[in-house]
């Protein structure tokens, strides 16, 4: 039994080592009205994808029944190198739209960017929570 867990362990360790550095829940920018989310980025097969997990007021409150809990606004993107991702989508809750999106880690923060017929936006500014 202890051959097999230890097995276990060097053959799993590795892909639990290899865990993409934008793996993690981020918060996004303040909307228009104040709120804002906590979004769970990770591994989705082979690429990256980021979900919305909770919601806030303009107080900071959690809003248990946020309309855009599970969410998936972030798909498809591909780790570019240097702290770069893209190749994927990015939903903008504020204009109803999907982007091609674009994502730039450096540290504790996260710049979004959603492009559309050549033109980018940014997205802010999201900041690592954990």
């Amino acid at each position: 039994m202890k051959k097999f867990i230890l097995a276990s362990v060097v053959a799993w360790g590795p892909m639990v080592a290899a865990a993409d550095p934008i793996a993690g829940i981020w918060q996004t920018p303040k909307d228009d009205n104040g709120e804002y989310g906590h979004v769970e980025i990770g591994d989705c097969g082979a690429k990256i994808c980021g979900t919305v997990v909770k919601g806030f007021d303009s107080t900071g409150k959690l809003l248990p029944n946020a309309p855009l809990t599970g969410r998936k606004i972030i798909w498809d993107m591909e780790n570019d190198g240097g702290g770069k991702y893209s190749g994927g989508k990015i939903y903008s809750p504020e204009r109803a739209k999907t982007y091609n999106g674009q994502l730039h880690l450096s540290g504790s923060s996260l710049n979004v960017k959603g492009c559309m017929l050549g033109f980018c936006q940014s997205g802010g500014t999201w900041s690592r929570v954990r």
